[in-house]
């Protein structure tokens, strides 16, 4: 089944977008901009590819999208999607100087509640901080497999509905909400207590450990109490609600973080659980376990 974006783009009007990354998220959403008339895509890569190929759901995507590896390269362009690690962010911002004018507007689909804080040469009001849940898996440079329909999520104002419009007729399902902090600390939340499968290096199942199912309560206990603090509206169910969905999701499954130790990559440790550990010192707080975490994994398997 195909589903509709909230919001519509003139079919009339051609968009020209630059998805900056093709990892797994940065190839499958510019997958399905593939598949719009009115989108004009170029990807900024590293690695150029031959083709572009997304293994999802409803089918093969194949494309043959226009690529650049420099920045001397660049034209402006309506719209600039991030689809990086949140530690490439300078790479990123160097990209978004080279792609914008004063009308680009910047989605930026990253980890983390920084968003806008995260590329301070932008002015905020050009910037669609975006929550993605797509899981997706890069097996090598423009080759991804998308395991289910995916959703972002972005504030509901202007450029948020614009920004939904943009994937009118793909099963990317981008939702508009009202308090996007609150959805983005929400985020947070399930992906600090994934540290500890990072940690330990075992998938989700081990939740399933009553000790180990108390020890994530607690990672997302204080960041609760961060968002609070930060003025997002949080639930006290949320520790419990995050720790059944590891619970009663598939054992096996191994998170972002997770994955990214096992291949001995680079993690996002900062923007997943230092990030919490940061904000708690400013707010007069303590953030012990995220703190800790985020020592540990930041610099991959050779910290621990």
């Amino acid at each position: 089944m195909i589903f509709r974006a909230r919001s519509k783009l003139e079919s009339t009007l051609v968009s020209k977008v630059a998805v900056v990354g093709a990892g797994a998220i940065g190839a499958t959403v510019g997958a399905w901009l593939t598949k719009r008339p009115a989108i004009d895509l170029t990807f900024c890569v590293r690695t150029p590819f031959e083709h572009l190929n997304v293994e999802t759901p409803q089918g093969l995507i194949t494309a043959t999208p226009r690529q650049i590896v420099d920045l001397s390269k660049a034209e402006t362009v309506d719209w600039v999607i991030v689809a990086t690690k949140t530690y490439d962010a300078l790479g990123a911002a160097s990209w978004i100087n080279a792609l914008s004018d004063l009308n680009t507007r910047v989605a930026v689909l990253q980890n983390g509640v920084e968003h806008l804080s995260r590329f301070p040469s932008v002015n905020r009001d050009r910037i669609v901080p975006a929550i993605v849940d797509i899981p997706a898996e890069r097996t090598k440079p423009g080759s991804v497999k998308q395991r289910r329909d995916g959703s972002i999520v972005v504030p509901a104002n202007a450029n948020g509905h614009d920004f939904a419009a943009l994937f009118t007729d793909t099963s990317i399902d981008v939702q508009t909400v009202e308090d996007w902090q609150s959805a983005a600390w929400r985020k947070l939340a399930i992906n600090c207590a994934g540290a500890v499968n990072a940690l330990t290096m075992q998938p989700s199942g081990i939740a399933r450990d009553a000790e180990i199912a108390e020890l994530m309560r607690a990672f997302v206990r204080e960041c609760v109490a961060v968002g609070r603090a930060e003025g997002a509206v949080l639930t006290d169910r949320l520790p419990d609600e995050v720790v059944d969905n590891y619970q009663n999701g598939p054992p096996d499954s191994i998170n972002s973080i997770h994955a990214d130790r096992l291949a001995g990559r680079q993690t996002e440790a900062d923007a997943r659980n230092g990030v919490i550990a940061r904000l708690a010192r400013q707010h007069g707080l303590s953030a012990p376990l995220n703190f800790m975490a985020c020592i540990l994994l930041k610099e991959g398997p050779a910290a621990v």
